[in-house]
């Protein structure tokens, strides 16, 4: 297994993710991630990084923040994956 390299993955509109600390990216539209989504806003741990536009991802850290992208999960997973690797 090749060592993940640490770099900055971009969200979209000029912000970015540390590629080591992202635990999950998932799609916005189900009730458990509403329920995640409203949770960190209330801890204050809810990062909107849409610029206004339609949240297409969730970006879950292990930090425990939550980053909201208007950037579709496919899109992310595949800037995640190596180049070497497709993702599924």
């Amino acid at each position: 297994m090749k060592k993940q390299v640490d770099r900055l993955i971009s969200v979209g509109y000029g912000n970015a993710v540390m590629s080591s600390r992202i635990i999950a990216i998932v799609a916005p539209n189900s009730a458990p991630v509403r329920r995640l989504k409203d949770d960190a806003k209330n801890r204050g741990k809810l990062i909107d990084a849409t610029a206004g536009r339609q949240t297409r991802s969730v970006i879950i850290t292990d930090s425990d923040h939550i980053v909201l992208s208007s950037i579709l999960s496919q899109t992310l997973i595949s800037r995640l994956s190596p180049d070497d690797e497709k993702p599924l």
